[in-house]
């Protein structure tokens, strides 16, 4: 785990603490639809999070409201279109670092609710 030094927070996540986070969830179903290296996570049956465990760097997909894929990928060099997914609901997002724990799960969180709510908006 990488500590930023000025403001105590960590900047690094795990396969693990990812894959933790993700599961905590209500109603989630973890599997490997696609190969054995591909692991995603379903909720009603439809996926909010996919991540390759070998990827180098560490990266993972995310379903994202059209918008605020726009608005991370701007903020967020990290934050990319979705990688073999369709560009206007989806997020790559690289664990490079730059992003704080909490951002890494409120963009998570954010995938998990569009999904639960029919791809409309959290209020």
């Amino acid at each position: 785990m990488f500590l930023w030094p000025d403001y105590g927070k960590s900047y690094s996540m795990t396969i693990g603490e990812l894959t933790d986070h993700c599961a905590s969830k209500a109603d989630v179903e973890e599997c490997f639809p696609f190969d054995e290296d591909t692991l995603v996570f379903k909720v009603k049956g439809k996926m909010f999070f996919l991540m390759g465990l070998s990827a180098n760097p560490l990266q993972f997909n995310v379903k994202c409201d059209p918008e605020k894929a726009v608005q991370l990928r701007e903020q967020f060099d990290c934050v990319q279109p979705g990688y073999h997914m369709n560009k206007k609901h989806w997020n790559t997002v690289v664990i490079d670092g730059s992003l704080d724990r909490r951002t890494i799960r409120e963009i998570i969180d954010h995938s998990y609710e569009l999904v639960v709510n029919g791809g409309k908006k959290a209020k």
